[in-house]
């Protein structure tokens, strides 16, 4: 199955967060697990925080928000019956993103992002996140996503 990010149409894939083409980007994968979405990420030493061997909160909020934006465009085409498939998925932006910082992020572990669909109203779709590090919840949020208008 591809990820989420690689059914984007082509002009909304340069993202820096979620971008597959966007050389310099993170290019994250998100994908269906059961009713959630989950993406895994390994940070690079240099996305460090105030010391160095914790994450940058910034790119936590970053994660969270292309996490939500994959997890919203996935949802509605289900909702939608659309299959998807590269060039296929409906495109959000966000309109709200909330994270609470719950623990230092460490830099030296695979990240967990989980995404879980608490409302689809229209164009609006709202869901909810968590990123654990090694099992250890650091982060949770919610994003408002809206989709845009063709």
């Amino acid at each position: 199955m591809k990820a989420f990010q690689d059914c984007y149409p082509d002009d909304y894939s340069h993202c820096y967060g979620c971008g597959r083409l966007n050389e310099h980007g993170l290019k994250i994968k998100s994908y269906w697990e059961g009713e959630e979405s989950v993406c895994r990420v390994m940070p690079r030493e240099y996305y460090s925080g105030g010391k160095k061997d914790i994450l940058y909160g910034g790119l936590i909020a970053s994660l969270m928000d292309c996490h939500g934006a994959g997890t919203a465009a996935a949802a509605k085409a289900r909702e939608m019956g659309i299959n998807i498939k590269p060039g296929s998925m409906p495109r959000f932006v966000t309109a709200s993103l909330k994270v609470d910082y719950l623990a230092p992020t460490p830099l030296d572990t695979e990240l967990e992002l989980k995404g879980r669909v608490k409302e689809i109203k229209g164009r609006k779709v709202t869901v909810g996140i968590t990123l654990a590090a090694d099992g250890r919840l650091c982060a949770s949020g919610e994003v408002i996503m809206v989709e845009i208008k063709e």
